[in-house]
């Protein structure tokens, strides 16, 4: 059902001046890891996250996670870059179109519907969506098949909470994920670059994976636009365009979901797209990485990628005994 906003609802309104939860959470975290002796980056990142100014939209803090792997405890990108250097390409090409070109977006209402193999389809509004379970706070590596990555803390919870909830029947094997597009709002449809809407899909597997989640919010506040607001697809193991944003409809099927990229350039974007340093874009290496906001800028020295963006521990057993070089 269509839950209709109120003012004291999903706005991009104005930050209260109360502690959220998360930051306090944060620095208990802080206190605790002091006391182990491991506070090293996380020092700089906590403090940093209730110094920053943020963006000034809706608070949405999220609890500590109890997922395996959530929290990563490295250095958070500044909340600016962030949120200033996206790929959205329905607002632009260009890193900074969608921060300029973004505020067009109308994300209230907001419905999202279910269909395809689930026993309970129908439609769900921004606000029954946030009520499927509690919000987490997880801290995830972002990493793009381009070769920058960042480290953002997203609020939501695991996808697998509201796909228990709409029930998938046995022959759903994958789970599709499709995005607004509409030209009005979005100047980006108009320069072709890409067969829209935006889709994506998972394995229902890889879909019911506790780090996979439904992203609300960052930072403690809700999307910006510009990040896919108001919710969107996280996969940290994956690269970043297989987290779709602003989504409208989620659709469970039974045959592979043919995704935007890998319609578009087969050759060089594979349906599963896991971070492998081994596996070549076949015009760039993926080997090394640029972190976003590492003194040097774009001089910076790069970074080692790592297997499945340090996720191996919690996902490599999905893809036991698959070719990952055929299976990219």
């Amino acid at each position: 059902m269509l839950i209709r906003t109120n003012s004291n609802g999903f706005d991009h309104g104005i930050p209260s001046e109360i502690t959220s939860r998360a930051a306090f959470e944060g620095r208990r975290d802080l206190l605790k890891l002091w006391a182990s002796g491991a506070a090293g980056a996380a020092l700089a990142s906590y403090a940093a996250r209730d110094a920053r100014a943020m963006g000034g939209l809706a608070k949405l803090p999220g609890g500590k996670s109890a997922v395996s792997g959530a929290n990563v405890m490295e250095k958070l990108t500044d909340y600016k870059d962030a949120s200033t250097y996206n790929n959205f390409y329905e607002f632009g090409t260009d890193k900074a179109d969608p921060a300029k070109n973004a505020h067009t977006l109308i994300t209230k209402p907001w419905t999202v519907e279910i269909t395809g193999a689930v026993k309970k389809p129908g439609k769900m509004g921004i606000e029954e969506l946030l009520k499927v379970s509690g919000m987490e706070e997880r801290i995830y590596r972002f990493r793009c098949v381009e070769g920058w990555s960042m480290v953002i803390p997203w609020v939501g919870y695991s996808l697998a909470e509201l796909i228990k909830k709409v029930e998938p029947l046995g022959n759903a094997k994958y789970v599709e994920f499709i995005t607004m597009a509409d030209a009005k709002q979005m100047p980006g449809l108009r320069n072709g670059s890409l067969d829209f809407p935006y889709v994506e899909g998972l394995r229902m597997d890889e879909a019911m994976h506790p780090l996979t989640m439904l992203a609300f919010g960052m930072y403690g506040e809700v999307l910006p636009n510009q990040n896919g607001a108001p919710l969107r697809l996280m996969s940290p193991w994956k690269y970043g365009f297989k987290g779709g944003k602003s989504i409208v409809q989620i659709r469970f099927t039974e045959k592979e979901p043919r995704t935007s990229w890998n319609k578009a350039a087969p050759q060089e974007y594979g349906f599963f797209s896991n971070v492998n340093p081994t596996v070549d874009h076949p015009r760039w290496s993926q080997a090394t990485e640029r972190r976003i906001g590492d003194e040097g800028g774009l001089f910076a020295k790069k970074r080692k990628t790592l297997m499945f963006n340090g996720y191996e521990a919690q996902v490599g057993q999905l893809y036991a005994g698959m070719d990952l070089k055929k299976f990219y």
